[in-house]
């Protein structure tokens, strides 16, 4: 996903929990199953948490 590119947080999970980044890996798994395919994660140095997004789609 490039900076350019707008994106839709749809969770967000602490990195500090022991199992690290697992749950935000395991949401965004569910969400690609349901049909979210470009359901990514992303680690947020500043808040220190992974986020799980979806680009924003354009609509023209």
């Amino acid at each position: 996903m490039s900076a350019a590119m707008g994106a839709k947080v749809l969770e967000r999970f602490p990195a500090g929990s022991p199992r690290g980044s697992w749950p935000a890996e395991e949401y965004a798994a569910r969400r690609r199953a349901e049909g979210d395919a470009d359901a990514t994660v992303v680690m947020d140095l500043e808040s220190d948490s992974f986020l799980v997004l979806v680009p924003t789609r354009d609509e023209t």
